[in-house]
């Protein structure tokens, strides 16, 4: 698909809104597990990322659901950290 035909603005702000709702979800649950045991919280977002990351990793050339793959990552990503940092304090 041709650069000017990709609708980036349509595409980011999904993006942002998956990783939004993604890392919301990831440091609710995190920290809900966390108060379970921190072992337990580490082990599931484990399991969850990596059962989550082959679906993933197919979409990722498919021109719709490419932007909920990026939103995708970096919920992830911003949840892990969230929850690093939440952790650390």
């Amino acid at each position: 698909m041709p650069d000017d035909l990709t609708p980036w603005g349509t595409g980011l702000t999904v993006s942002a809104f998956v990783a939004a709702v993604t890392a919301a979800a990831i440091v609710v649950l995190g920290m809900g597990m966390t108060r379970v045991n921190p072992a337990v919280s580490i082990a599931l977002n484990l399991v969850a990322v990596g059962g989550l990351a082959p679906t993933l990793w197919g979409w990722r050339r498919v021109p719709v659901r490419r932007w909920f793959v990026l939103g995708a990552a970096v919920g992830v990503a911003v949840g892990w950290t969230t929850l690093g940092a939440l952790a650390l304090r």
